[in-house]
């Protein structure tokens, strides 16, 4: 990622009020299948954000490594955990994934919401532990124009056909999947 890109993600994050305790939730097409997630393991945060999610899966009861790229993100996430009092349980990382995964075994959950690099799709698939949940949100061409980083119709379930799809939409410029290994 360019440093031009990165410093806007650190704007836009710094516009942004802090994320609270209130804030901590799943994604919003993830929400009713909230009983499907594990609460002990690992899970595997990309492009994190602020954190709500990954902080929610680690008050959940998981172990959670969550990354993005922006600094700003990172700090926001840090301190959202040890607000919430789970930060033992939450390792948060700038990472740059255009540079790929960052390295580590298997995981019971990986959740990426609003980032798509079809590149990563193999290595998302190789990352899930043998049962492991995935949990992806992204922009998409259905109910929406075509665009760089929008997922073409039916993009997701393809790309991870080998998983057992538990749910997954398409509608309004957003496309997402939840599947299990």
């Amino acid at each position: 990622m360019s440093t031009d890109d990165r410093l806007r993600w650190d704007r836009q994050h710094d516009e942004l009020p802090r994320p609270t305790v209130r804030d901590v939730v799943l994604p919003l097409p993830f929400r009713p299948f909230a009983d499907l997630f594990p609460r002990r393991g690992t899970a595997l945060d990309l492009a994190c954000g602020r954190g709500t999610a990954a902080v929610w899966l680690a008050r959940r009861g998981l172990t959670v490594q969550a990354h993005d790229v922006s600094t700003v993100a990172v700090a926001a996430t840090q301190a959202l955990a040890r607000s919430c009092g789970c930060a033992d349980r939450c390792a948060v990382a700038v990472t740059d994934l255009d540079d790929g995964l960052p390295p580590g075994d298997p995981v019971d959950v990986l959740l990426c919401n609003d980032f798509r690099d079809p590149l990563l799709y193999g290595p998302m698939l190789h990352r899930l532990a043998c049962g492991g949940l995935l949990a992806l949100g992204v922009l998409s061409e259905v109910g929406a124009g075509p665009g760089r980083f929008r997922a073409s119709a039916g993009e997701l379930t393809r790309a991870f056909a080998a998983l057992d799809v538990i749910g997954s939409g398409e509608a309004d410029g957003r496309a997402w999947l939840l599947a299990r290994r």
